[in-house]
């Protein structure tokens, strides 16, 4: 069973409909308690990192899900999902993320076109975690203005959109994409596979 965190914002019936489609039983949730006990939860994410990350906060699933990781939980989170998993963000004048990953979301360079919206080519990190081995060298989609820094602790797939930035990262437990796997095709479906059998 897979807790899909429902905090009011997302694309969270496409990334249902994803999860099903590869064999998954889901539960969709704004439940704590049920995110708290979840042996995998994914976390969705399209909008702002500020109002993504208040809404976790006030709904009361950010502490759950920090307890439910804490107890080993294997946890994937999104595109803002990815975001929020970090200190803190540039959106809107500075944004305090969960805090689980160093470093700063930060906005893709003025000198390409944004958001960067589109298929995308991801390469594999030195060290890349074996989930995303077979993302390597594939084109996935993407719908962002931010990113997380290429050199992000757990760094498995780097993307370019006027710099190298972290497409995805494994850290413990913890994976998390800032590209849309359910809107990646059978790429995406392939990988989101991949998480439900780990």
């Amino acid at each position: 069973m897979i807790a899909l965190v429902d905090y009011g914002a997302g694309n969270l019936r496409s990334v249902e409909n994803a999860l099903r489609a590869v064999g998954a039983e889901v539960q969709v949730t704004h439940d704590p308690g049920v995110v708290s006990r979840a042996e995998r939860i994914v976390v969705p994410g399209q909008g702002s990192m500020k109002a993504c990350t208040d809404a976790m906060l006030a709904s009361g699933c950010a502490e759950a899900l920090v307890g439910a990781i804490g107890r080993g939980a294997r946890v994937l989170g999104i595109c803002v999902g990815l975001q929020m998993l970090f200190e803190e963000g540039e959106e809107h004048g500075g944004a305090k993320g969960l805090g689980l990953i160093p470093g700063t979301i930060a906005k893709l360079p003025d000198t390409v076109k944004l958001p960067h919206i589109g298929w995308s080519q991801v390469r594999a990190a030195p060290g890349c975690h074996p989930l995303f081995g077979p993302l390597d060298g594939q084109y996935v989609y993407f719908a962002h203005s931010f990113a997380a820094p290429a050199d992000a602790r757990g760094v498995a797939l780097l993307a370019e959109h006027g710099r190298p930035y972290c497409a995805a990262l494994a850290d413990g437990n913890v994976f998390a994409v800032q590209f849309h796997p359910e809107k990646s095709q059978k790429v995406g479906l392939a990988f989101l596979e991949a998480f439900v059998r780990i």
